[in-house]
């Protein structure tokens, strides 16, 4: 009962002090290769003063002189981006408090960065695996462990930090795809208690700095309508990533030799038996065998009749975003509070190992844009340049565009407009 009582007044303060809206935003793109790398001594610790430049990060994968010249975050803004959702790892801020006030001020010269370049910012607290002892896994002992009242206390220096930027300018996104399990009532309130007190940890700091708010179960749709948003205020947004279905967004071997790709999207237009005769041409021009090509098939026939069976196609896309919305209005959360933090899907490896071809990966971003924008749902585009699959950058060679994702997404007009 002193719980419920203290959750209740907490509630009741939110609503009194809450006194802005959040920021608008409209269309992003999540920058994630350069502040959640950090760089590591050889003993596997951070390397202090932590993370990578802008010139690191743009070498990183392609040679410097493939970029063009100019302010790289223009650019992104040239392209009709209107925010990004800027990945960091909290590491470096949990692993040496001592030192975290220095690791607050580059922080915050890198976001300036970006809003100096006339982009907003959801700063997105986004755990890593490099460093285990400060990955995800650090808030996984439950609401009362210590790992999660250490990485509670860095939040809300964050906070204050993007606070002196602007609450204009910027939201604190505190949490990344939370692996609390199972998803369903069945499992513990550790996940809820976790979100409450975060709340309540950035709102003691300021009540105009935009939240955004994450269910469990990997920040998933069936994460966030599972919760219970007591801890709401105006200035809350609350994100979902859309990647369903997996099957199709990730399509990708378990073995790094091996072969599954080329599930069309929506289902209906095409057949377990045009899938395995794509794949059977990419493992051809690998040089593997029939009888190497049967096995490998046999391997993931399963998987490929099982997306069949579900049947994926726009409506069913369609009514698992109707969800949120469902669960907002049954909480007085408008549409245009939703946020969808991240959607994607691989594009095919030159060697077709992985991967959906164009016109499937193209239209299936298209159906979720427009689905999720016919609500009002703000969203971003996972992510700006990576040689993984899913980037707004081509993936090798001159960092262009990819023009085809630019126009799925609405920000590129289609030809002989």
């Amino acid at each position: 009962m002193k719980r419920l009582v203290s959750a209740c007044a907490f509630f009741m303060l939110s609503l009194s002090t809450a006194s802005a809206d959040p920021i608008e935003l409209k269309r992003g793109v999540g920058l994630h290769q350069w502040l959640n790398w950090s760089p590591v001594t050889d003993d596997g610790s951070y390397r202090f003063p932590p993370y990578r430049s802008v010139e690191q990060w743009l070498s990183g994968d392609r040679k410097i002189t493939d970029w063009p010249k100019g302010d790289p975050f223009e650019a992104i803004r040239a392209l009709g981006f209107d925010f990004v959702r800027l990945s960091v790892d909290p590491g470096p801020l949990v692993a040496d408090p001592a030192q975290r006030k220095q690791t607050l001020a580059l922080l915050s010269k890198n976001v300036r960065r970006l809003t100096d370049a006339g982009l907003k910012v959801v700063f997105d607290l986004h755990g890593v695996s490099q460093v285990p002892a400060y990955s995800m896994k650090m808030i996984y002992d439950g609401a009362d462990s210590d790992g999660v009242a250490r990485y509670r206390d860095m939040v809300k220096s964050v906070a204050a930090m993007l606070v002196e930027i602007g609450t204009d300018k910027v939201a604190l996104e505190p949490y990344n795809e939370p692996a609390y399990y199972p998803c369903d009532a069945s499992g513990t309130d550790d996940w809820q208690r976790i979100m409450t007190g975060t709340v309540e940890d950035i709102r003691s700091v300021s009540t105009e700095l935009t939240i955004v708010a994450t269910g469990a179960c990997g920040g998933g749709i069936t994460g966030l309508v599972h919760i219970d948003p007591t801890f709401d205020d105006r200035n809350i947004l609350y994100s979902f990533h859309m990647y369903e279905p997996l099957s199709f967004t990730h399509q990708q071997p378990e073995e790094k030799e091996g072969f599954l790709s080329g599930l069309p999207w929506p289902a209906r237009s095409g057949s377990p038996q045009t899938v395995i005769e794509g794949l059977r041409a990419h493992m051809t021009s690998a040089g593997l065998s029939m009888d190497q090509q049967d096995e490998a098939i046999g391997e993931i026939r399963k998987p490929i009749a099982d997306y069949f069976k579900k049947g994926w196609n726009e409506a069913i896309l369609k009514a698992r975003l109707d969800e949120v919305v469902a669960w907002g209005q049954k909480h007085g959360i408008a549409p245009d509070r939703l946020f969808m933090g991240e959607f994607g899907a691989i594009r095919i490896t030159d060697d077709g190992r992985m991967g959906s071809y164009d016109a499937d990966r193209l239209y299936y971003l298209k159906t979720v844009r427009e689905t999720a924008e016919r609500h009002g749902i703000a969203w971003s585009i996972w992510e700006y340049s990576n040689p993984h699959g899913m980037t707004v950058i081509q993936p090798k060679g001159k960092a262009v565009p990819d023009d085809d994702l630019l126009q799925a997404i609405g920000l590129k007009p289609s030809a002989g407009q």
